[in-house]
């Protein structure tokens, strides 16, 4: 895998620039140069992207939003250097083989470069630790803040069959949520059409399916449970579609957004405040974790090498677990917390 460097310029008298090199890996082959920018900048619209090939992008000759990639080409994005926050650096490893790595990672880490992580990134730790000879690459999406299971190709053409398998549906994923108040059902489904939203780095729903791209998601109440006196579920979620911040916009949409999320919660503008370093305390306390409750449990796919079902799987982090009501399986061994009322079925 060739992942991104990053490289510090300094110029006199003028603000600090940093230049993020993207070499592209061979699975992208063929794609337009601003639907490959789009993959790795998920949070930027398209229309931000294109800007930024025009006016912010180095590269030996000129590109167009259109050009057309391939393994090995190099280009660079210049941007005002910001200070890169701390990530997590201790990623787990569920299986490894000579098709397949699967990681579980950890909150906090993003997978691809963004305006703000450059250095810090799953990419960029897989290439710091795997051999030249033996890359891996990342063939889907996990938020920043989610934690749980990633898998990841090794080679270009088994990366190509991974994507296609996602992109088709056929992989199996189950995520687990905890969201604020009581579903009534104990099993239900949405079906919302999600649209990009705005420069602000938002996605919103959109009901009419003509205005957003068909998303359904599968729910099961895990556990319904008060905590100092507020009501919260913990959910199994079913995506039957692929779109970026699918599950949290669908809660958002019923009226049971994520414990913790600053996107999709209780206050339209802590994200914006949140990416600005001026979210109030008194937000961090409504918010009540500090990232959003969401956590990849189980992915099940055809193994590319060998054509068998495999099923990968991992445990509720440390942080779910202890937000959960006692006595649920996900909350053994976390100490019992007097204030926390576990009911059976809302009331």
């Amino acid at each position: 895998m060739e992942a991104h460097r990053v490289m510090v310029t300094k110029m006199p008298k003028e603000p600090e620039f940093v230049e993020v090199e993207y070499r592209v890996e061979a699975n992208y082959a063929g794609w337009r140069l601003d639907e490959y920018l789009c993959e790795k900048i998920p949070r930027l619209s398209r229309a931000r992207v294109q800007r930024i090939i025009r006016h912010g992008l180095i590269a030996d000759r000129k590109l167009k939003p259109a050009t057309r990639v391939y393994g090995g080409m190099c280009f660079r994005l210049r941007r005002t250097k910001n200070i890169e926050p701390a990530t997590p650096t201790d990623v787990g490893v569920l299986h490894d083989d000579a098709w397949l790595l699967v990681l579980d990672k950890p909150a906090g880490l993003p997978v691809h470069p963004t305006a703000r992580y450059h250095a810090g990134t799953l990419t960029q730790i897989l290439k710091d630790t795997l051999s030249p000879q033996a890359p891996a690459d990342p063939v889907h999406r996990l938020d920043r803040e989610t934690s749980g299971v990633i898998v990841c190709g090794r080679g270009p053409e088994v990366c190509r069959t991974l994507m296609r398998a996602f992109v088709a549906g056929t992989v199996r994923k189950q995520y687990l949520a905890v969201c604020e108040g009581w579903p009534q059902e104990d099993a239900f489904a949405v079906d919302a059409p999600i649209a990009e939203g705005t420069e602000a780095i938002r996605i919103a729903v959109r009901i009419d399916a003509a205005l957003g791209k068909p998303a359904r998601t599968r729910f099961e109440v895990e556990r319904r449970f008060e905590r100092d006196g507020a009501r919260f579920a913990l959910l199994r979620a079913f995506p039957e579609t692929g779109r970026q911040h699918q599950i949290r916009i669908h809660l958002h949409h019923l009226g049971f957004p994520l414990v913790g999320d600053k996107m999709y919660g209780p206050d339209a503008g802590y994200f914006d405040r949140f990416s600005k370093h001026a979210l109030e305390p008194e937000a961090w306390v409504r918010l009540r974790l500090p990232r959003h409750a969401l956590h990849a449990a189980e992915i099940e796919l055809l193994h590319p090498g060998t054509g068998a079902p495999v099923r990968f799987s991992s445990p509720l982090p440390a942080d779910l677990r202890a937000f959960l009501a006692p006595g649920t399986d996900a909350a053994d061994g976390v100490p019992v917390d007097p204030k926390v009322e576990v009911h059976p079925a809302p009331v």
